[in-house]
């Protein structure tokens, strides 16, 4: 893929490797360095490239010509990533998507700014996908739902049709959401949590950790050492 822009991520953290790999081997962007907050700058160097502090950003890379993604998880609800991104844009750089190649999405999908959507993602017609959200890999989202901004979806995941996922939600690996739910701004779903009905804002799910057998596994299989 020929490579036409230009642009920096934000962190230097394990998804921002990630991210790295994805910008380089799978869009047109060359990856051309890293930033990160002053207080947090460890290292110069990540794969060759430098590290910059965020706060000089535009003494090190230029607005005009550099775009940018904030390669950042779900830390505060999404609220770090969130508060990066615009103080990226508040310096004129302007905000990058990654849509991987071996995603499914449909045509007439609306796609918000900044978002980050992994392979095996499929995106059915008429979603709307806000500002600022990532999908990992292996999300199933159905016709007419809506992810709200700065929302963080794990990996496989099953959002059916109609649905409304508040902004700023996290929902676990494995966990699904039934037709028609609503779910409140703010809200922590849990790995395979299933939610059959709306909620509210700011609520949080867990999903269960099972008892353990009493019988082990070295019992049940008949192990002998």
């Amino acid at each position: 893929m020929e490579k036409n822009k230009k642009i920096v991520i934000l962190g230097d953290s394990a998804f921002a490797e990630v991210a790295y790999e994805c910008f380089t081997h799978d869009s047109p962007y060359e990856v051309i360095g890293f930033a990160v907050e002053a207080a947090f700058l460890q290292r110069n160097k990540l794969f060759e490239l430098p590290v910059v502090a965020l706060e000089t950003l535009e003494q090190s890379f230029d607005p005009e010509n550099v775009y940018f993604y904030a390669a950042l998880v779900y830390t505060e609800l999404n609220r770090l990533r969130t508060r990066l991104m615009h103080v990226a844009k508040s310096k004129g750089f302007r905000p990058a998507s990654y849509v991987s190649s071996r995603s499914f999405v449909w045509h007439n999908v609306k796609l918000g700014e900044h978002a980050f959507i992994f392979e095996d993602n499929t995106v059915q017609p008429f979603v709307v996908v806000g500002e600022n959200v990532v999908l990992w890999s292996g999300n199933h989202i159905g016709h007419h739902s809506r992810i709200g901004d700065n929302c963080f979806i794990s990996s496989h995941v099953v959002v059916s049709g109609f649905c409304d996922v508040g902004a700023n939600t996290f929902i676990g690996v494995n966990a699904s959401l039934a037709n028609n739910i609503q779910v409140g701004r703010d809200n922590w779903i849990g790995p395979g949590v299933t939610l059959l009905q709306n909620t509210e804002e700011n609520q949080l799910f867990k999903g269960l950790q099972p008892e353990p057998s009493k019988v082990s596994p070295k019992r049940f299989f008949r192990v002998r050492s």
